[in-house]
């Protein structure tokens, strides 16, 4: 039977660390179903420029992914489908990863507001006891946003926040290697092995040999 992660993103900057997971879970060969809230789909645009067509979200998936995603297990719903699979807890699925996580997300999820599939989803993945991890890029913080991160880690959510650890590749470390970090981190919290990042070992120098 088919139990996918459920993949949101939500329209924060930083979506190339959703981009970097989705790609991620395919090469493990993971099923991934996919929510773009409508915030997110302007948000692709602006940093990669990248549009998301009603009906040709196979090709345009493709593009921002670039990969072939012919053989992939990969299912996209509409921001909008209250009635989507991920809206049930009757619905499988193995977890959530909302990346990046929007302030607007985080205080949508940790009250309960289900405003779209996105926040609803999450809310099922919290109440089923799935793994959920959320990705917040914002900074700096305000109290509120604080106090909705700690509500969603009360909640049984794995806060984890877009903060890139420099050791695997050094002060020169490029873009792509720090969003691969963030990935492999998001990655490690749900429990699918991956290859983004360089582990320390405790020897200096030793995570970039």
């Amino acid at each position: 039977m088919r139990e996918p992660w459920v993949v949101g993103v939500s329209g924060a900057s930083g979506t190339p660390y959703a981009a970097a997971v989705l790609r991620a879970l395919l090469d493990a060969d993971e099923a991934v179903d996919l929510i773009v809230s409508r915030a997110a789909r302007l948000t692709i645009l602006d940093e990669t420029g990248r549009s998301f067509r009603d009906g040709h979200w196979s090709e345009d998936l493709a593009a921002w992914l670039g990969r072939d995603l012919s053989g992939a297990d990969l299912r996209h719903w509409p921001a909008g489908d209250l009635a989507a699979g991920p809206s049930s807890g009757s619905y499988r699925a193995r977890g959530m990863a909302v990346v990046p996580a929007s302030t607007a997300a985080c205080a949508g999820i940790s009250i309960g507001l289900s405003k779209d599939l996105l926040q609803r989803a999450a809310e099922v993945n919290l109440k089923e006891r799935r793994p959920v991890v959320v990705v917040p890029r914002e900074t700096p913080v305000t109290r509120s946003h604080l106090e909705h991160l700690l509500a969603l880690h009360d909640a049984g959510a794995v806060v984890l926040p877009a903060s890139p650890g420099f050791y695997g590749a050094g002060a020169d470390a490029s873009a792509a290697q720090l969003v691969d970090f963030v990935a492999g981190k998001v990655l490690d919290a749900l429990g699918v092995p991956h290859t983004l990042f360089h582990r320390w070992t405790g020897e200096l120098g030793a995570a970039r040999s």
